[in-house]
């Protein structure tokens, strides 16, 4: 038995403007809202409550270094030392669709444009939030855990390094990717069901880089599915019952199950380097299940939702045993691993290599750069040397086989380029182990990790008797963690291994120390290890600041320009177009700002029920920038199968900038409605 608290809180940010997160495609910058995005908090405690452990899984790409020092400065102002650094774990789902921005290391500026103030203060008010509401809900309650196979999900992406992996080692695994998903359900005492988290490895990366409209991905579907399968008659975001879909060890995992295929010749381009016969590297991408990328989000995150499901409905075995947590800073820049007794190597600082360029066949990069390059090149070498200064022999040295395209430990303008101090940390529910790790563990990395710490916890208890689990995407964020074997070929996965060859090697001996400490009660011995730093800067951005809206002549905000039509059927797109005002102004305003609503006539009562809103899979947001502070906003209302017939409208809340004669500027609500139109039925 334990206290247990759940909690949710939408953390979206802008839905305009801000370049999206995950691709690092400089053009892939907001234009709207497909589906909001929400941090997801659990508290587990004892029952004389002397111990705490927060689990957060929220809808962003990564939680960065900078996100997660915010949010435990805001918890230490709130309640103390009952929230630390040792028993919060900030994990992020790893959607590709949503805002960026909220970085401190210079790297993630340039395809950010910068530190985006509004965009990280949507998340961190976002997850305290969630934890807000989880620790004012606590009651007693029962933990059960239940492990089951995902099929038709995932491909390994770069199969070509996992093929580096000893024979031996593979042999032991059905599969080159981890199709285990592990779940952990909540109930409290009366039996009433409070919630789930589920730990499952997927890419959530089913929509491409040519998407605008800010999302959850796959796992967001799977966690809107089960939200609203429990939350009966609830719209979504609402209702108690709270659903995590977190990552985990999906370095390598793309959930484009088709493969990939050259997009010009439609012959398959599933070779070592990624690329194709005609247009390189740049023309070979990955497709998804489904006939566009909304329709393979939806294949994905529903199976993934269903297999969730089952096993929930199936959780019989019960988690029981004490809570412990521990976390250590580390200089990961500066790690001496023991390999054997007499062998002894160490991380570098931290530097991208060439294929880091390339991008992956979920998102290709730019220049024509391809995979798997173990050598650098003359041109570009030079080209780097001139802009950002040259790799010193030192790291050139440390990161063999990697050409350094950037040396970003060097690097230190105006701020540093990547962290150094990073966070391994670990938290034990009774006989789970959650294993928070700093960024994308492949599938072969994230197996010996986890071995290691099981073998570890089970040295110590003498007994086989804990779940480990990694949670992916955590704390601070630095790229991939291949293993020595599949980084000698360098494909984007080893490229972007920052702190070298022995990058894994070093974070299983550091995990495997907190596991021993965890074990042996012994974590209040843990040296804390050097803080991280954080660098003093304001709103830094190349995001276009949000001028005064105007509409046009003869017309007002809200104004209908383009009208539904008076009749649909189901599976039909009602669509209506208004003039609009940029949603930047919306976001700063409210912090849950509903931009639609769907609205059904009730005769009954004579008024209009509200029956979907932004926050639907169904509905879809599309704000356009025209000229000189004008702008357009296009609802569309995809009508699910099962629709009930009737009187419809969808109506429009924005906010608009308006400058006053003494130069300040201020926002002002305005609402607009379509005609009533009608759903017959088949």
């Amino acid at each position: 038995n334990y206290l247990l608290g759940v909690g949710r809180a939408d953390c979206t940010g802008p839905v305009a403007e801000i370049p999206l997160m995950g691709y690092a495609n400089p053009e892939q910058v907001g234009g709207g809202l497909l589906m909001r995005l929400y941090s997801r908090a659990f508290i587990v405690a004892d029952l004389d409550d002397s111990r705490r452990v927060v689990f957060v899984s929220a809808d962003i790409g990564m939680v960065s270094q900078r996100l997660r020092l915010e949010v435990l400065e805001k918890l230490k102002s709130k309640y103390g030392e009952l929230y630390r650094q040792d028993n919060v774990i900030l994990s992020g789902t790893h959607t590709h669709s949503g805002p960026g921005g909220y970085f401190q290391y210079t790297l993630f500026w340039i395809t950010s444009k910068g530190l985006i103030r509004p965009s990280l203060n949507a998340i961190v008010n976002g997850i305290v939030k969630s934890i807000d509401t989880a620790h004012q809900n606590m009651k007693r309650g029962r933990l059960f855990i239940n492990r089951g196979t995902v099929e038709n999900s995932q491909i390994n992406r770069s199969p070509f390094s996992y093929l580096e992996n000893p024979a031996s080692e593979r042999s032991r695994y059905s599969s080159n990717t981890d199709k285990e998903m592990v779940l952990l359900k909540m109930v409290d005492s009366n039996g009433e069901e409070l919630g789930l988290i589920s730990w499952f490895a997927v890419h959530p990366v089913s929509m491409n880089n040519t998407n605008l409209l800010v999302n959850s991905d796959n796992m967001g579907y799977a966690s809107y599915l089960f939200e609203q399968e429990k939350n009966k008659g609830m719209l979504p975001g609402q209702g108690s019952f709270v659903a995590a879909f977190a990552s985990s060890n999906l370095g390598d995992v793309s959930p484009n199950t088709k493969g990939p295929f050259c997009v010009n010749t439609g012959e398959s381009c599933d070779n070592p380097q990624s690329t194709c016969p005609v247009g390189g590297a740049r023309m070979c991408m990955a497709m998804g299940p489904g006939n566009d990328m909304f329709d393979s989000t939806r294949i994905i995150g529903q199976n993934i939702y269903l297999t969730a499901r089952e096993l929930y409905e199936k959780a019989f075995q019960e988690v029981t045993g004490p809570l412990s947590s521990a976390h250590q800073w580390v200089n990961m820049s500066d790690v001496s691993v023991e390999l054997n007794t007499t062998h002894t190597v160490k991380t570098c600082k931290p530097a991208l290599g060439y294929s880091f360029a390339a991008g992956t066949i979920d998102g290709v990069g730019a220049f024509n750069f391809t995979q798997g390059l173990v050598e650098g090149d003359p041109f570009w070498d030079e080209v780097r040397d001139q802009l950002l200064g040259e790799p010193s022999n030192e790291t050139k040295a440390c990161h063999k086989p990697k050409p350094i395209l950037f040396s970003t430990g060097e690097m230190t303008r105006p701020h540093p380029w990547h962290p150094d101090i990073v966070d391994v940390q670990i938290a034990a529910i009774g006989s789970l182990a959650i294993i928070a790790v700093p960024g994308e563990f492949t599938t072969m990395s994230g197996r010996r990790l986890r071995e290691a710490v099981k073998r570890e916890f089970d040295s110590v208890h003498g007994t086989s008797r804990m779940d480990v689990v990694i949670a992916g995407l955590c704390n601070v964020y630095t790229h991939y963690i291949t293993t020595y074997e599949e980084y000698q070929v360098q494909r984007y996965e080893a490229a972007s291994t920052i702190y070298g060859p022995h990058t894994l090697s070093a974070y299983i001996q550091l995990y495997r120390e907190l596991a021993r400490a965890i074990a042996t009660n012994t974590v209040q011995d843990l040296p804390r290890g050097p803080e991280p730093p954080v660098f003093n800067i304001g709103n830094v951005t190349l995001v276009p600041t949000v001028n005064a809206d105007r509409a046009p002549a003869n017309k007002t905000f809200g104004d209908v320009l383009q009208e539904v039509k008076q009749q649909y059927q189901a599976r039909e797109v009602a669509g209506v177009t208004f003039v609009g005002a940029n949603p930047r102004n919306s976001a700063e305003n409210v912090t849950e700002h509903n931009f639609l609503t769907v609205e059904r006539y009730s005769s009954t009562s004579n008024s209009w029920q509200v029956v979907q809103n932004d926050a639907s899979w169904d509905t879809r947001f599309y704000w356009t920038k025209g000229l000189l502070g004008q702008s357009n906003v296009t609802i569309e209302w995809h009508i699910p199968h099962g629709t009930e017939p009737g009187i419809y409208r969808i109506r429009y809340f924005g906010h608009y900038k308006k400058k006053l004669s003494n130069n300040d500027a201020v926002s002002i609500p305005f609402e607009g409605t379509s005609s009533a139109f009608e759903i017959t039925s088949l």
